[in-house]
């Protein structure tokens, strides 16, 4: 069993990399666990549980309590309103402090739940066991957090997981668009810390049809080692961890602006991460080779233009709103070269300017 190490000043625990390990979650949990597991709650969503849910809590072999509830799948799930009934139903179930609650799905779930944890009577366990390849990135160093009408992701805390159960199997059953999804966030950690890695990417990797499940294994080893190293040395985002958020301040202003689950967090972070790589060449003055990267994601699929359905000045707003601006500055993550990020600040008319540019043209008749 392949494994990844993350050691965040407040815990070290493991990334775990297997086919079928849904199907031994319950005897994982025995060998991570320090102290006596009362109950555990399995919160998964409407898609993942026809396919998963059975596997996770046949794990158990009747040992515990289990308790599950299954919310409605998408990123409108991250929200106030889902939170208050998952939160009823661990109350109602009796949840304590010994007990722990295992997310099972994507993005959504992980955040959803891992919030939860870190909430309930002030912080129980989790464990996370993604079921999607973008899940690899959120599910790793504990940031938790729901959505805000005013902006994604503003509500929520760090709290860590007892481990990360990683079932490279439920990656096949996916469909392509949520393996671009995902891609987009390991192709970021090639652009923030491994050029080598980058371009082992783009070598191996230039459609998603039959991709084999040693390479995927190898994919995520990689691209965990990158977030591993980030987080250890900055589990707070007071300072390198922010270099993660590559590409992230116009894909929340392109997703909050759609409407969240209109266009998946991948394909706008795709976007995100060409302009800000064309910015980068802007305000550095250099060469990044833009055009090759842009080709190479538009032969994997991916948009690399902001839909004109979308107004330039609502997204520049949204941008200021992000959590890395300072008192209505945009600060964004960019590149003085292809692994050497940092964050700086940008004027907004520079921002809108390279907005139009990067804008689809519209074509009537």
């Amino acid at each position: 069993m392949n494994h990844v190490l993350i050691e965040a000043k407040s815990k070290t625990y493991k990334v775990f990399i297997e086919t079928g390990l849904r199907s031994k979650i319950g005897e994982m949990m025995d060998l991570i666990m320090e102290s006596h597991v009362s109950s555990v709650l399995i919160i998964t969503d409407s898609s993942v549980a026809p396919l998963y849910l059975d596997d996770v809590v046949g794990s158990f072999h009747e040992k515990l309590p289990i308790y599950t509830t299954v919310i409605k799948s998408g990123e409108a799930s991250k929200s106030f309103e889902v939170y208050e009934e998952v939160m009823t139903k661990a109350l109602k179930s009796g949840l304590d402090r010994k007990s722990v609650i295992v997310a099972l799905g994507g993005g959504v779930v992980g955040d959803l739940a891992g919030f939860v944890a870190s909430t309930y009577m002030r912080g129980i366990r989790f464990v996370q066991v993604p079921t999607t390849l973008l899940a690899h990135d959120s599910s790793v160093g504990g940031k938790v957090a729901i959505n805000h009408p005013l902006g994604k992701n503003m509500v929520g805390s760090f709290h860590q997981p007892e481990a990360v159960f990683y079932d490279t199997e439920a990656l096949y059953s996916l469909p392509e668009k949520e393996w671009r999804s995902g891609f987009a966030e390991v192709i970021k950690h090639g652009f923030i810390r491994n050029h080598t890695f980058l371009n082992w990417l783009q070598e191996e990797v230039t459609s998603f049809e039959e991709l084999p499940v040693e390479l995927v294994n190898q994919m995520l080893e990689k691209s965990l080692a990158v977030k591993a190293n980030i987080v250890a040395e900055d589990e707070l985002e007071s300072g390198v961890r922010a270099y993660l958020n590559f590409g992230h301040t116009l894909a929340h202003a392109i997703e909050s602006e759609s409407g969240y689950g209109v266009v998946t967090h991948g394909e706008a972070v795709a976007i995100g991460m060409i302009f800000a790589l064309k910015l980068s060449e802007q305000v550095f003055e250099v060469d990044l080779d833009v055009k090759r990267y842009e080709e190479w994601f538009k032969q994997l699929g991916y948009k690399t233009k902001i839909s004109n359905q979308l107004q330039i000045s609502k997204l520049v707003t949204k941008m200021q709103n992000d959590k890395k601006a300072e008192a209505g500055t945009i600060r964004m993550v960019l590149l003085r070269k292809i692994e050497e990020a940092v964050l700086i600040e940008v004027p907004p008319n520079t921002i809108e300017q390279l907005l139009v540019e990067q804008m689809e043209v519209e074509i009537n008749g």
